[in-house]
Parts: C-alpha cells; sequence; structure tokens
C-alpha cells in the first residue's frame, strides 16, 4: 500500500475533487483541496445521476448517497415528445428490491451533501493555480498568490478547461458540439411531475429537456444549433446570451412558458463542448480526473458519474499498490479504455442524433 504518510494535492473543489477527497481522508492520506474561487461552488442547475453514479458512491460513502435520495425525485419515467407535444415514447422506469434509484437533483445539493463530509480546514480557498513542477519524489503546484504546495502526489479535477490538463497534454482545445445550451431551474408543480424527465426530441434546429428535482422545481434546457462566430470561438459563452424568441416558438407553449418564467438572472448560457481523449491522463506524479481528463457530451449523461468513478478508482489502487507511480500506471490502464468509449459514444450521439 503506498504510504498513509503520503500527501496529497487536489486542484478543484467540484464534485469530482471533493469526492476524492472524502475517500482519500477515509483512507488515512493527508489531502488538500485547493479552489480558485473565494467560496464553494454550490451554483449550477439540475443533474441526472443515473444508477452507476449512485453506485460509484454509495461505495465509498453510504451517507452522502442517503442526503442525495432525500434532497431529490428518484427517476420514474422518462418521456420522449415531438415538438407539437404529441408523445412519441414513454419509458417508465423500475427499481429493484434494495436497488439504488437514478436521481434527479440540483447540484448545489450535491455538492453541499459532498462539502459536508470534510473535514474542516480541508479546502484552501482563492487558490488559483499558476504552474506546477516536479521531482521523481514530488510534485509542486505554484499559485497566483505567490504561494505554493509540495506533496506525493498532485490530481488535477479542475474541469473541462484545465490547467492542470496542460501540465500534462499541452495544446488540448475544446471540441464544439455545435449548441448554444440555456438552463435554468424555475418553480413549478403542475408542468413537470416529481420523477419525470421529458425530452422533446431535436428537430428544426432545436432541443430541449425538464425534469423534475424535488422541493416543487423543475430543471430545463433548451438547445440550439448554431455556429459560433469567429470572435467566440475559444470562449466558453456566446457575445448574446439571450434566447432568440424565434427559436423558443418552436416549442409548445407550456414548455415555452416554464422556460419564459424564469428570472433571467438564474439563466445560465455556454457553448456546448467536450474533448478528444487524451492519449494519457498522468505524467510521473501529476493526474488528471473528471472533466479535466475526460470531458464529454452530456448526452449519456455520465460526466458526474464518470468522475466519481474515477475517484473510487484510483481510491483503489493507492491502497492496493506498492508505490504512487504504480498506483496511477495501473489506474491509467484500467480507466483510459473505460472513459474513451463514454467520450466516443457521447459524442457520436450528440453530433448524430436528429440534427439537421
Amino acid at each position: 500500500m503506498v504510504s498513509l504518510n503520503s500527501r496529497i494535492g487536489i486542484i478543484g473543489a467540484g464534485t469530482s475533487g471533493v469526492y476524492l477527497a472524502i475517500l482519500l481522508i477515509k483512507q488515512g492520506f493527508q489531502v488538500t483541496l485547493f479552489e480558485k474561487a473565494p467560496n464553494p461552488r454550490t451554483d449550477g442547475c439540475g443533474i441526472l445521476i443515473v444508477q452507476a453514479g449512485m453506485e460509484a458512491l454509495h461505495r465509498g460513502n453510504h451517507q452522502v448517497t442517503q442526503k442525495i435520495i432525500n434532497s431529490g425525485d428518484a427517476v420514474k419515467v422518462f418521456e420522449f415528445r415531438n415538438l407539437r407535444g404529441g408523445v412519441i415514447n414513454s419509458e417508465p422506469v423500475t427499481y429493484e428490491e434494495n436497488e439504488l434509484p437514478g436521481m434527479l437533483v440540483h447540484r448545489k445539493a450535491i455538492l453541499e451533501a459532498l462539502l459536508d463530509e470534510l473535514p474542516p480546514g480541508c479546502i484552501h480557498f482563492n487558490a488559483e493555480l499558476a504552474s506546477i513542477a516536479q521531482t521523481d519524489s514530488s510534485a509542486i503546484a505554484h499559485f497566483k498568490d505567490g504561494t505554493q504546495w509540495e506533496g506525493d502526489l498532485l490530481i488535477g479535477a479542475d474541469g473541462i478547461v484545465s490547467k492542470v490538463r496542460q501540465f500534462i497534454v499541452p495544446g488540448v482545445e475544446l471540441f464544439y458540439l455545435g449548441d448554444i445550451v440555456w438552463r435554468g431551474i424555475v418553480e413549478d408543480n403542475s408542468f413537470c411531475p416529481e420523477g419525470n424527465f421529458f425530452v422533446y426530441v431535436r428537430g428544426r434546429g432545436i432541443y430541449a429537456n425538464f425534469f423534475h428535482i424535488g422541493g416543487g422545481r423543475t430543471h430545463w434546457g433548451f438547445f440550439i444549433e448554431k455556429e459560433r462566430q469567429d470572435s467566440e470561438v475559444g470562449k466558453l459563452q456566446p457575445n448574446d446570451i439571450t434566447i432568440p424568441p424565434q427559436e423558443l416558438a418552436k416549442l409548445p407553449d407550456d414548455a415555452r412558458k416554464v422556460i419564459q418564467s424564469t428570472p433571467l438572472d438564474k439563466v445560465v448560457c455556454r457553448f456546448s463542448y467536450d474533448i478528444d481523449p487524451l492519449p494519457k491522463i498522468y505524467d510521473g506524479r501529476v493526474i488528471l480526473i473528471g472533466d479535466a481528463a475526460h470531458a464529454k457530451s452530456s448526452t449519456r449523461a455520465r460526466g458526474m458519474t464518470s468522475g466519481w468513478e474515477d475517484g473510487l478508482y484510483l481510491g483503489q489502487h493507492l491502497r492496493d499498490s506498492a508505490n504512487i507511480p504504480e498506483a496511477l500506471a495501473n489506474f491509467q490502464t484500467e480507466r483510459l479504455p473505460i472513459v474513451h468509449e463514454y467520450q466516443r459514444t457521447s459524442r457520436e450521439m450528440s453530433l448524430k442524433i436528429g440534427r439537421r
């Protein structure tokens, strides 16, 4: 087993980084989390956690799993509709006795449940990474405020625009999937019942989904197929973040009104991106997990889930391997084929199904 005296640093206190920290602290490692924001980033919209994600959480921490179940809705039905509102297909979801459900839940509730499991003082805020160096026996993170951290292993859980990734595989560019996406959460007790996930299948250049996330709230996502302007290439957000009314008018009235009822300051707008599969996810004593390692289209709902799976298996390899280099090599050998398949199939679905 890797020495429990090992000092492990994690860059990024999102859902992947925090869950990994929980697992490693439980195993006895000395763990420090670094987050560039001044406070926990508990913003965000609704999340579909597939059963594999719930299982990855449950294997590492039963308390977090139960808090998430208490905070959201178990998935009961997926309903696919056309743009006139007609039902194309309805797929009820059933569970075996004692089987964990897929969940529809607010990202805020997920991250708060995870943060509750961390010991005080574990996270350093306002810690924006500037550069990384390493020796044969240590990794060194330099931060923009002039401080530095040195330890035995540095883990990048810093998302799709990862700075840690630039150290391991320089020059990775975001791949544009062709959509501008708006997301929001609205108070709703009538349009979308508990446990329901509605999909307005892609057509006429748009796509939308709605799902109930508990507490009388519904998450919605609205997607428009659109090329970027030259000035927008490389940006996360379009120059104009308003929803074109002529595109929104393609939805049925009831669905459109749910979106229009959302306060503008509660609407998030982004371009849809993923990244190409990476040839490697570690270098020396620096490794990537989650979106930093394998950001993907949301079509298979494997984003957050695969980050938790990364944490679970990296913790196991650190427990079972003789040293850190062996653990990282074994982790990469196990995980790369799996996450590459997630990336490939998610992108294929996103680029093909229903597009003009």
